[in-house]
């Protein structure tokens, strides 16, 4: 057979499909251990092999600028003018004297400090004694400091020649990682520092400061301290000189397996076909299992055979699978194959992994690591009493109805945990290693908390971030990885989706009755049965025989359309995309690295393209010209799904992790990189198939690794239609934003099953105030537009998505910031209130931005809800417009108050002292509300005052970072003032709007306690309404511009 789309597959996989009920199958998918690296060490199981020690006489003090080196001697003289130690004259080296090459794979600031650790453990996991390390700590102007351990090579000590791989290139934004100037940095020796080194030694309770070294940088704001033996690292903040703000290595669980050669004698032998062929049946293109032709497979992974039967699931005892060790005995299994299911894992390079715990001395709260289906706050995985068995897992996988409160993989994943408390404030730490990791967390004790790191392979890059604020930190993180970029407006708008929209007619009908209701949406979508066979980049032409002319009618009323396309690749010869793509090699390999990787997904057999290589992304991005995607238009935006990959017949249905990229690197060390690379390709695509690549781009994307907020939308993948998927959903999308993916969303409705009138309703209501905001629905569920649901239902529904456009302004103005600043556009509440401790782990209300606090109703029959305001601020009600009644509190705590929500009601509340801009004219979508007029929203604070931004540009190309073609209007109001309005506009060098396109029809200023009597503008009377009982003023049609100067002033005189 050729392919999934064959008409005997089709009526067995409408068979199959329709008779199953789908839940994840927790067996499909590996624990730590079922996992040989991670069972190895944790719980420092592997302790005794590695005992690291820092060896004095190796340190390098370098210049970050310098390519080579820099000796103390360049820095001038010590300010101590104490005599020179043994240690410093062994740092007079320069680093050309290392032996062996520079590590090609690195980049952004060079090293200031290099030197060597030792493995001085009697027994090592090589057999080697004194396995050696290459130590390198590197500092950037912000305050991080980098710290990269590697192995020895290229030297007559290592049996290697080559660095083992990384990927800088392709994650860390090098435009903005800077060295830190040579003038800021010093390094002070025990020796002749001694007094100054006492005081960071006694707070981590050292008892000899001769067994530590430690590097300032940052005019000194930052120390970072380093034990030599045992081996461990802690990073000062001057602010903070007596407490560390984080700490390395101090539980000894740091492990580093060197690579090694295995005895021939004692190779396993070759492992089986994992589908065994029955000769007797086996014809060529076909094969067979349990003597049944197989003829595709589902998303689980199990097979489906020419019968109509489906293979049985098959219950794995992971007892019997895993030998119980016995007390004090090291795992040694697995460390050269490995197997899971019938899957098998070559391993030809053997056990590389890398480990290391962190500590976060004085925080109880920590969280990141996305994504899984659980708190925002990470709670333990180990220890007494602890919440979870098993540890989060980072590696990108497609799970097929995932489950909650659980630490499984899911679609992708940052390596990044932020830490904050009172008295650390925010600081975290970027573990920028690709590979499959397993993070445990240990019980927090008075110390602080700590986690365990554990990756595959790889090696131990750690950027260690030290805030102190959440705007401080989160502009850092920007620095490493890249920032959000603007999105076009239309997409936050609302999008409406489904597997599938069947054809020309499904698509009008749906637009037309979105139109008749005057429901606003800006974007229709269509999945994978708008293709040929599942081939991307082509239509149907029996279903969809005008594609243009189906994007041109949209387009024409102002909406845009998206189809999906998948990286996984039709097998067919007559294929234009794999034709050329095989021709001119682009696709992963197979674990010989001659032939191109077969395996199954949506379209039957697919290859998989190596988004790792860019000549590949390259090509990929050509593939969308208009030339190229025949029936694209300019109005056709992208959606990229199974990119994790999925592979249905692969492992944990995936790619297998002896797979080779272009480059022969193993698919096991970049794994977690090729939905963000995919991401990234698809991204490049649409903005260049336009002339002069001005247009934005969309892409959505269920992979994602650290960076891909430079590239799209995120969503939470497959969720339920059940009242506790809407209720972990704020949680997921929270902790997506701690690791700085701000445009993000889960699927309103849920994907499966089928939701009520309530549900819907309260998850309308919830997706208006996230960042991304899309309906979608499984193919076996009930149509749910939202005329499904009756017209009072709809109503509602219209209702939720009217306030999203009436909030448009503000949205995009966030968004900026977000990109500007780095910080995220959903937050926690300890991001905009750090001194909150009650608020630290609230993940059930989050703030749009620092002005709007969100509480999403998630509970079925809900008639009132609990609300923390913080009671640093005043609160009002977005809908009455009233101030929040609450008891007088300190800055530093919240106020609970219970609030009625019947079926209309979502608690959201503005922020006093802020000033929100919105549209508030009825439109079907997005661009039809660009010239509309501007309505100011002011809630004042305790004095009265208030204040606030508006940022506007053409809201669909980049000429705002090209030209400077943008403006930003920021107001001020102080009602106890002469001046009681103020705009002071900031425009782009080249702005070129018009005045009269940015007016503002009327003012709304909440908390009035004393109208002014009569107020002007430009010398002409305004009028105005007061309302004494709710305290609000409104001015009606000032009609001042947004991007022109001018003030609202009390009249004196009569």
């Amino acid at each position: 057979m050729k392919g999934i789309s064959s008409p005997s597959f089709v009526g067995v996989l409408l068979l199959i499909c329709c008779s199953s009920a789908f839940a994840v199958d927790k067996k499909k998918f590996r624990t730590c251990d079922q996992t040989s690296f991670c069972r190895r060490h944790r719980a420092n199981g592997s302790a005794r092999l590695y005992e690291y020690a820092l060896l004095k006489d190796s340190l390098v003090l370098h210049s970050p600028s310098v390519a080579d080196s820099v000796t103390q001697e360049d820095q001038g003289d010590k300010a101590s003018g104490e005599a020179e130690s043994p240690l410093w004259k062994s740092m007079k080296r320069m680093l050309g004297a290392k032996e062996g090459p520079r590590d090609p794979y690195v980049r952004g600031p060079s090293p200031v400090l290099t030197g060597t650790l030792i493995n001085k453990a009697p027994h090592t996991s090589s057999g080697q004694a004194n396995e050696r390390l290459e130590l390198s700590l590197h500092v950037h102007d912000d305050g991080i400091a980098r710290m990269r351990i590697t192995e020895e090579y290229g030297t007559a000590k290592s049996a290697f020649e080559k660095a083992r791989v990384t990927y800088d290139d392709l994650v860390l934004n090098l435009q903005e990682m800077k060295s830190d100037d040579l003038k800021h940095i010093s390094l002070l020796d025990p020796s002749t520092d001694k007094k100054t080194l006492e005081p960071f030694v006694k707070s981590i309770n050292g008892k000899d400061a001769s067994n530590y070294v430690a590097l300032q940088y940052g005019s000194k704001q930052m120390t970072v301290l380093m034990q030599i033996q045992p081996f461990a690292v802690h990073m000062f903040r001057s602010d903070l000189p007596t407490s560390p703000i984080l700490s390395m290595g101090t539980e000894q669980m740091m492990h580093f397996e060197i690579r090694r050669t295995k005895d021939a004698a004692t190779q396993p032998p070759e492992p089986k076909e994992e589908e065994t062929q029955d000769e007797s049946k086996a014809e060529e293109g076909k094969k067979f299992k349990d003597g049944k032709e197989i003829v595709g497979y589902w998303e689980d992974g199990l097979a489906i055979y020419a019968d109509g039967t489906r293979e049985e699931r098959v219950d794995h005892d992971t007892e019997s699978e895993t030998r119980k060790l016995s007390e004090g005995e090291l795992d040694l299994s697995d460390m050269w194959e490995e197997s899971f299911g019938s899957h098998k894992d070559s391993k030809p390079h053997g056990p590389t992994s890398v480990g290391m715990d962190i500590s976060f001395p004085g925080s109880k709260h920590i969280f990141g690591i996305p994504e899984h289906a659980s708190s925002t706050s990470l709670l333990t995985t180990t220890g007494e009493g602890a919440h979870y068995s098993d540890p989060y897992r980072l590696y990108n996988l497609d799970v097929f109805e995932y489950e909650l409160d659980e630490t499984m993989a899911l679609y992708g994943n940052v390596p990044l945990v932020v830490s904050h408390s009172v008295e650390t404030g925010t600081v975290g730490i970027f573990w920028f290693n690709p590979t499959e990791t397993f993070v445990d967390v240990l019980p927090p004790t008075d110390m602080g908390s700590t986690t365990h790191w554990m990756s595959e392979s790889g090696i131990i890059d750690l950027f260690l971030i030290p805030g102190p604020s959440p705007t401080s930190f989160y502009e850092q993180y920007a620095h490493l990885t890249g920032r959000v970029e603007l999105p076009p407006m239309f997409s936050l708008g609302y999008h409406q989706c489904r597997w599938n929209y069947k054809d020309e007619k499904d698509v009008y009908q749906v637009h037309g009755k979105f139109e008749e209701l005057d429901y606003p949406y800006d974007v229709l979508w269509l999945d994978i049965e708008h293709t040929d066979g599942k081939r991307y980049f082509t239509w149907d032409s029996a279903n969809f025989p005008h594609p243009k002319a189906m994007q041109e009618k949209l387009d024409a009323q102002a909406r845009n359309m998206v189809t999906i396309i998948d990286p996984h690749i039709k097998r067919d010869n007559h294929y234009y995309i794999h034709k050329e793509a095989t021709s001119k090699g682009l696709y992963v390999k197979d674990n010989s690295g001659k032939k191109d990787f077969d395996g199954w997904c949506w379209p039957g057999s697919s290859s998989y393209l190596d988004f790792t290589a860019e000549k590949v992304r390259s090509w990929w991005a050509d593939q969308f010209s208009y030339n190229s995607y025949d029936g694209s238009t300019p109005s056709l935006y992208t959606w990229n799904d199974m990119n994790e990959p999925s592979v249905f017949n692969g492992p944990e249905v995936t790619m297998q992790k002896d797979l080779l990229n272009l480059n022969g690197e193993e698919h096991r060390e970049w794994h977690n990189l090729y939905g963000m690379l995919f991401h990234r390709a698809t991204s490049e695509g649409l903005v260049r198939r336009n002339s002069g690549e001005d247009k934005r781009p969309f892409v959505l994307s269920r992979a994602f690794y650290a960076g891909s907020q430079k590239y799209g939308a995120i969503w939470t993948g497959d969720n339920e239609s059940v009242w506790p998927h809407l209720e972990i959903s704020p949680k997921m999308l929270l902790s997506l934003n701690i690791a700085a993916l701000s445009f993000v969303g889960a699927d309103v409705g849920g994907f499966f099953g089928n939701p009520d009138a309530e549900l819907m309703t309260r998850w309308m209501q919830a997706g208006a105030y996230q960042p991304f905001f899309r309906g979608h629905a499984h193919h076996d569920a009930k149509r749910r537009e939202p005329w499904m649901f009756g017209h009072e239902t709809m109503v509602r529904l219209r209702h939720a998505a009217m306030a999203r456009y009436a909030l448009l302004p503000y949205w995009y103005t966030v968004f900026r910031f977000a990109g500007v600043t780095g910080m995220p556009v959903m937050r926690t509440m300890w991001m905009q209130y750090p001194t909150v401790s009650s608020l630290f782990d609230t993940d059930d209300q989050y703030m749009i931005g620092s002005d709007l606090l969100v509480k999403p109703v998630v509970s079925p029959g809900a008639t009132e809800v609990e609300v923390s305001l913080p009671a640093a601020d005043l609160w009002y009600d977005v809908d009455s417009m009233q101030l929040v009644p609450t008891d007088e509190k300190e800055a530093s705590e919240a106020t609970s108050v219970i609030i009625p929500v019947d079926i209309d009601k979502i608690p959201v509340y503005q922020r006093g002292g802020s000033v929100i801009p919105r549209k508030l004219r009825l439109r079907r979508s997005s661009r039809l509300m660009k010239t509309d007029p501007y309505t100011l929203y002011v809630a004042l604070d305790n004095n009265q005052k208030a204040s606030g931004t508006l940022y506007m540009d053409d809201e669909e190309t980049f000429e705002h970072q090209r030209n400077h073609n943008y403006a930003e209007a920021f107001f001020s109001v102080s009602l106890e003032d002469d001046v009681l309005f103020e705009n002071i506009p900031k425009l782009g060098a080249g702005w070129n709007g018009e005045s009269s396109h940015y007016l503002i029809e009327r003012i709304v200023v909440m908390g009035v306690s004393k109208p002014p009597h009569r107020i002007s503008a430009n010398k002409q009377h305004l009028e105005f309404n007061f309302d004494a009982n709710a305290k609000t003023l409104v001015i009606r049609k000032p009609l001042l511009s947004a991007v022109e100067s001018w003030k609202i002033v009390k009249e004196t005189g009569k």
